[in-house]
């Protein structure tokens, strides 16, 4: 199978790449400079030479917080860019598959999400992936839609390398309400290679189980043989431009492993 990855210079690209080609696809390796998702002609000019049989759409405006201020830009990225890319899969044939994020729902329950849940962001970064979602659905009729959540990975800035960076600090402070599911990045490449056996449709893939992000940051310093001052604190105490969701976790139905032993995975990783 020949598999083209936008974003492929990002942190799950740079992951994910190396995990689709030990699975035997032939990876076509694309990032902003060589294929610009917001010009609909060099998407369909790269998409028709390149002939992938799944585009694996990666690249994204990630920064949540300044996504409230800049909603522009994270349109053009998130809903035109994908639209694009949407559209020429479509037409084409081609299966897509779209990295969407836990932060299409609004929190305001107490029950993993489950694919059938309705989406409702409260932040416009969730509000646009959202958008991304529909676009695929409208316009492809072979896709999956990939929904992952608190991401870290060896190649970009995440909240384990935050963490263990702090460490050393008189004391550190995390907030204690808001719960979820860390995703190691590898952990979804993955569980995105097992997708392609199962039926077109949107899925969870993120780690099994959940926690709030001091638990996150205690399990991190923990497996680290770190001793830190912790200290957990409300989302009131650290307030931040974009609002998130109280409880984002997903039921992933399995596809991934407990989010504690991909962490431990990584952080071997890490010292090698």
């Amino acid at each position: 199978m020949k598999i083209l990855v936008t974003g492929a210079k990002g942190m799950l690209g740079q992951d994910l790449c190396p995990i689709l080609e030990d699975s035997g696809a032939e990876v076509i390796e694309t990032d902003v400079d060589k294929l610009d998702i917001t010009n609909v002609e060099q998407v369909k000019q790269v998409l028709s030479d390149e002939k992938p049989d799944m585009v694996i759409h990666c690249a994204a405006y990630t920064n949540v917080d300044k996504a409230e201020e800049d909603l522009k830009t994270a349109e053009l990225i998130n809903v035109t860019g994908t639209e694009n890319i949407a559209e020429t899969c479509g037409k084409l044939g081609i299966t897509l598959v779209y990295i969407s994020t836990d932060y299409v729902f609004d929190g305001e329950t107490v029950e993993p999400y489950t694919t059938e849940d309705l989406p409702n962001p409260i932040n416009n970064y969730g509000a646009t992936k959202y958008e991304g979602e529909e676009a695929v659905r409208s316009l492809c009729e072979k896709y999956y839609v990939v929904r992952t959540s608190w991401l870290y990975g060896h190649h970009g800035k995440n909240f384990v390398e935050t963490m263990i960076g702090l460490a050393d600090r008189n004391e550190v402070n995390v907030v204690d309400d808001q719960v979820g599911c860390p995703t190691w990045t590898c952990e979804l490449a993955n569980g995105i290679v097992k997708l392609f056996s199962k039926p077109y449709g949107t899925y969870h893939v993120c780690g099994s189980g959940f926690t709030t992000w001091y638990g996150f940051a205690k399990e991190i310093f923990a497996q680290s043989g770190l001793e830190v001052n912790l200290k957990p604190c409300t989302t009131d105490g650290f307030p931040r431009p974009a609002k998130r969701p109280k409880f984002s976790v997903m039921d992933n139905g399995g596809i991934c492993r407990k989010w504690q032993a991909a962490l431990k995975d990584y952080l071997e990783l890490r010292e090698v």
